[in-house]
C-alpha cells in the first residue's frame, strides 16, 4: 500500500524529532505529513531541517489553530487527491508507539476499514494517566458506545489506520465535532456505512515533554454531539417503526376489503 503517515502538531518541538526518528525506524520509506497550526516554538524548524537532509515528510504550514479534527479533514483530503491507499493518525507527543504500526498496517493491508490503537481491549494500558482522566476516558467511550449503538471499545482513540476508500465512503463533508469528538465521529460514521474495524491493543503513554491539548470545552462539546446523535437516531428509528405498522395496517385494511 501508499501510505501517509499524518502527525498534526502544535508547539511540539520537545517531541516532533523523537517520533519521526521511530516513524522512520520501524516503517522507514514510508511518506509522512505533519501538519502542523500555528506553532510558535521549533517545531516547524526542525521539520524543515529534516526535509533539507531528504528525508521523506511534507510540511504543511498551517496559520491557525483549528483543532485536532480540521487539521486530519485537511490532511485526509490532500491524501485523497494524492491516491494514497491508507492515511495513519498518530500522536506527536509518543504517546502512540509506532512500534506496533507494521502491525496496524498488515491488518489494513488485509481490507480492513479501519484499524484503532485501543486502550481497552485485552492486551492494551494507559500509563501515566491520573486515575479521573483514565476513569472519564473509559466512561465516554462507554456512553458513546451505549448511545450510538457502536461495539467498540475505545471509539475515542487517536491511533489509526483508515484505508482511503474508506474516507471516501463515508465522505468527509458535514464532519461536525473539532476536537475530541471528532475520532467518535469517524467511527460512527465508519459502522453506520457497515464498513469492518479492527481494534488492536496498544499501550497509551501520557507525554513526557510538552503540553496537552485537552481541555473541558473538547470534552463538553463530544458529549453534546454524541448525545445528539443518539437522539436522533432513536427518534429515527421510531419513525420508521411507525412507518412500518402504519404500512402493514393499511396493507391489512386493503387486504380486508379486497
Amino acid at each position: 500500500m501508499r501510505v501517509l503517515i499524518i502527525v498534526p502538531t502544535h508547539n511540539e518541538a520537545a517531541n516532533i524529532t523523537t517520533v519521526l526518528d521511530s516513524i522512520q525506524e520501524h516503517v522507514p520509506g514510508t511518506d509522512v505529513m505533519v501538519i502542523d497550526d500555528a506553532s510558535t516554538d521549533d517545531t516547524r524548524l526542525l521539520v524543515r531541517e529534516r526535509i533539507a537532509r531528504g528525508e521523506r515528510i511534507e510540511l504543511v504550514e498551517r496559520p491557525n489553530k483549528r483543532g485536532l479534527g480540521d487539521a486530519y479533514l485537511h490532511a485526509f483530503r490532500l491524501a485523497l487527491a494524492a491516491d494514497y491507499d491508507a492515511v495513519v493518525e498518530i500522536d506527536a507527543d509518543m504517546s502512540h508507539d509506532p512500534a506496533v504500526l507494521p502491525t496496524m498496517l498488515a491488518v489494513a493491508e488485509r481490507g480492513i476499514n479501519l484499524v484503532i490503537g485501543s486502550r481497552y481491549i485485552p492486551g492494551g494500558s494507559v500509563v501515566g494517566w491520573p486515575r479521573r482522566r483514565t476513569w472519564l476516558s473509559r466512561w465516554g467511550n462507554r456512553y458513546a458506545a451505549i448511545m450510538l449503538g457502536l461495539a467498540i471499545n475505545d471509539a475515542t482513540a487517536g491511533y489509526r489506520v483508515y484505508r482511503t476508500d474508506t474516507l471516501r465512503a463515508i465522505s468527509l463533508d458535514g464532519v461536525q465535532a473539532g476536537g475530541y469528538g471528532f475520532q467518535v465521529e469517524m467511527t460512527y460514521r465508519t459502522v453506520r456505512k457497515g464498513l469492518s474495524v479492527v481494534e488492536i491493543p496498544i499501550q497509551f503513554r501520557d507525554r513526557v515533554a510538552g503540553t496537552s491539548k485537552m481541555n473541558r470545552g473538547i470534552v463538553v462539546e463530544a458529549f453534546k454531539l454524541v448525545t445528539y446523535w443518539g437522539l436522533a437516531d432513536l427518534f429515527s428509528m421510531r419513525r420508521r417503526r411507525r412507518a412500518y405498522r402504519e404500512a402493514a395496517a393499511d396493507t391489512a385494511t386493503q387486504s380486508t376489503s379486497s
